[in-house]
């Protein structure tokens, strides 16, 4: 079923390039940072192919959820399963659209050039963990709230909150490393990539790597554009899996 419905994916997307332009719409989309190198580099092609301009704003997804309560206007959101369906639930996001776009695990984010964190098993994670001098991560963000679970388990958490500097965004974490306030910073692969001055450290092991999840949705709201539907189509299309990879995400 699940290959059916990319192959559907691919023959909608197909005639989406090939219809004939209608009348060029705004699509104002509410993206999570988990997946914002992806809809950056796809929004420009989607524009290109419909005539239909794409406004994108991209922030922690738990802040987006509260913009999206309070009443943020919107007609694309990308946000993690748990938040979208309580929008669902609401009535604010249309059920028959929720898509699951993309996943992530998680990684070490260092400076460029720096010493790379030995991730090469749990034991040496753990060591990597209690060695360094600081940690930062976003602490209501997905990844945040993951890490934090992991290192709860491990039985470290004490020892390494004691250490770790915990931030609001997502660009205070890159900040945090960059200048040096911290030498490792937990984040989505998809997030670490795209930093200049910095690099990814490594990948957390298999046995504690934790896998963000990016779902998408249209707005619920009367009236909400058809272009809206025709983006997320174009977004889940397996002739764009190319660029999900190449932004360290995966299907």
């Amino acid at each position: 079923m699940r290959r059916l419905a990319r192959l559907a994916a691919h023959v909608a997307a197909i005639g989406l390039l090939c219809a004939s332009p209608a009348a060029a719409e705004e699509i104002r989309v509410l993206s999570s940072i988990g997946i914002r190198a992806v809809v950056e580099d796809l929004a420009p092609r989607f524009e290109k192919a419909t005539t239909h301009r794409v406004t994108t704003e991209f922030d922690l997804a738990g802040v987006l959820k509260t913009r999206i309560e309070g009443g943020a206007p919107f007609d694309v959101a990308i946000l993690t399963p748990p938040m979208l369906d309580d929008l669902i639930a609401k009535g604010t996001v249309s059920a028959a659209s929720r898509t699951m776009v993309a996943r992530v695990g998680l990684g070490f984010m260092i400076r460029t050039g720096g010493a790379k964190p030995d991730v090469s098993s749990v034991e040496a994670f753990k060591r990597t963990l209690l060695n360094a001098q600081s940690v930062t991560y976003a602490a209501t963000g997905a990844s945040g709230v993951a890490f934090l679970a992991t290192i709860e388990k491990l039985g470290i958490a004490a020892a390494v909150k004691g250490r770790a500097k915990p931030a609001a965004t997502g660009d205070e974490v890159n900040t945090n490393v960059l200048s040096g306030a911290a030498d490792l910073a937990v984040l989505p692969i998809s997030e670490i990539l795209p930093v200049k001055g910095a690099e990814l450290g490594g990948v957390f092991p298999a046995d504690v790597q934790t896998y963000v999840v990016m779902a998408a949705g249209v707005s619920a709201r009367p009236g909400t554009s058809t272009a809206a539907r025709e983006f997320l189509t174009f977004l889940m299309s397996p002739a764009n899996d190319a660029v999900i990879t190449a932004k360290g995400m995966a299907r």
